[in-house]
């Protein structure tokens, strides 16, 4: 996902809670009205999307936009503005998802907290003229960025939280493979190991430096779903027949399987991606979503 816009500030702000900056403010006087009329109701902003109630403006969703496509070329891509305006209206919502959530589940960031994150930032980045030369660098007034950032802070809260609950351990296999760039190698080497040929000794062959070794694996991880469901489906010691995949040709084999093997640090990334994944495409099911036309 295009949620990294943030990821120096994320560095920068200790995400953890803040004490406020501000003492409890006195009582109010309190204000008789003198009368009793109904205020109009607001008019609705332009809007590119309604997330339970909550508008992503026209106005945001047109500057995240042009922040994206200024970092996509940055990095030398070519994004079509169909796709750039895809990515970015579905982050958008996935933040508004995570920070809606965050609230639910008592996550309070008040303008206190919210005002001691951004004190904290400016001096970590330099001084008050720092930031304010990086935010219109990036295209944000005050009022954006305070939305934005606080918007950052409540999702990656909500983001911790689910993948706080995300085991260490899965289901794994341990795989060795043997990798060739044409149908036809991959073919011949299937024939030599079903004469009996060894696979380390082929898979040597065509990798001396690891031999094929891609350790342990949880499902998922192996990227391509044909991959991952014939490795899965193999018995301990046995190999897959060739498996074409963007990489490659492969021939997979499963040296080992255990039902609670520690995840990698890769893999666990991977599975915490997931869980978020999973979490986001089920509370879009419930979500009240409405685009604009």
């Amino acid at each position: 996902m295009y949620m990294k816009r943030f990821l120096i500030l994320f560095l920068a702000l200790n995400i953890s809670a803040c004490a406020s900056l501000f003492g409890t403010p006195g009582t109010p006087t309190p204000i008789v009205p003198t009368q009793t009329s109904v205020p109009p109701t607001a008019t609705p902003p332009p809007s590119a999307a309604v997330v339970n109630g909550e508008y992503i403006t026209l106005v945001e969703f047109q500057a995240e936009l042009q922040r994206y496509k200024t970092a996509q070329q940055g990095l030398g891509k070519t994004v079509s503005d169909e796709d750039a305006a895809k990515t970015v209206l579905e982050d958008l919502i996935a933040q508004v998802l995570l920070a809606q959530a965050a609230s639910n589940a008592g996550f309070n960031l008040t303008e206190a907290d919210l005002q001691s994150r951004i004190d904290s930032l400016t001096a970590q980045v330099g001084g008050a003229d720092a930031l304010s030369k990086w935010k219109s660098e990036h295209g944000y007034d005050e009022a954006s960025f305070r939305l934005t950032l606080k918007r950052a802070v409540e999702s990656a809260w909500m983001r911790d939280k689910i993948i706080a609950d995300v085991p260490i351990t899965a289901e794994q296999v341990h795989v060795q493979q043997i990798l060739t760039y044409n149908e036809q190698d991959a073919l011949a080497v299937l024939d030599q190991l079903k004469a009996g040929k060894d696979f380390n000794e082929l898979a040597l062959a065509y990798d001396p430096m690891t031999g094929g070794e891609l350790g342990w694996a949880p499902r998922g991880y192996l990227l391509d779903p044909k991959a991952d469901e014939a490795v899965f489906a193999l018995e301990v010691g046995a190999y897959t027949n060739v498996i074409a995949t963007e990489a490659g040709f492969h021939i997979f084999k499963v040296i080992a399987r255990e039902p609670n093997h520690p995840l990698s640090p890769d893999a666990l990334l991977l599975v915490q991606e997931q869980a978020i994944k999973n979490w986001l495409a089920q509370q879009r099911q419930q979500a009240e979503i409405i685009l604009a036309p």
